[in-house]
């Protein structure tokens, strides 16, 4: 058994973040925003979970049009994703600020970012906005993944500005039972 040792409860998400860093984009009539996000989840095989604090300018743009883009942006963009984080929309566009090519939606009118590994086009499925938890739940609509490579190297918050690259990937397909894998 490992040897623990107490740690402050606010360093909790450095072991638990889930999964990887997401860039939102989002559209409403003539204005278009991405933000840098790490609060997701996902809540069944088409549902995701954001966390979209009131006060970002995508967060408006998202009620207002009632969609996004959950873009998966891979190692390579990770100075780019930072630095998306650390402005707001309202500086101006940040397609243009960062040199990113929107791409358009098969499904919805937010664009998707043409240099992300991958790019999962949402609708708004409900709201759960309180005063202090404003969660999203977004149905996938339609996906568009990159064919290389099968496992893109993403990059994981790990809090204090560190961030952990994914690594190998190891199977245990054969210890699933064959109605568990999904």
């Amino acid at each position: 058994m490992p040897r623990t040792r107490a740690v402050p409860i606010e360093h909790t998400r450095r072991y638990l973040e889930p999964g990887p860093v997401v860039l939102l984009s989002t559209a409403h009539k003539d204005e278009r925003g991405i933000m840098t996000l790490g609060w997701h989840m996902m809540l069944g095989e088409d549902l995701v979970g954001t966390y979209i604090w009131s006060a970002n300018r995508s967060h408006a743009l998202a009620r207002r049009s009632r969609e996004c883009v959950i873009n998966l942006p891979t190692e390579a963009l990770l100075d780019t994703v930072v630095r998306i984080g650390n402005c707001s929309s309202d500086e101006g566009d940040k397609f243009q600020r960062f040199g990113l090519t929107p791409v358009p939606g098969t499904d919805v009118d937010a664009p998707g970012i043409g240099e992300c590994h991958a790019r999962f086009e949402c609708r708004l499925h409900e709201t759960r906005i309180t005063a202090d938890y404003p969660l999203f739940v977004w149905r996938v609509v339609a996906a568009h993944v990159a064919s290389r490579p099968k496992w893109p190297r993403t990059v994981h918050y790990r809090g204090d500005g560190q961030f952990m690259v994914s690594g190998p990937t190891v199977s245990r397909r054969r210890l699933f039972r064959p109605d568990m894998l999904g």
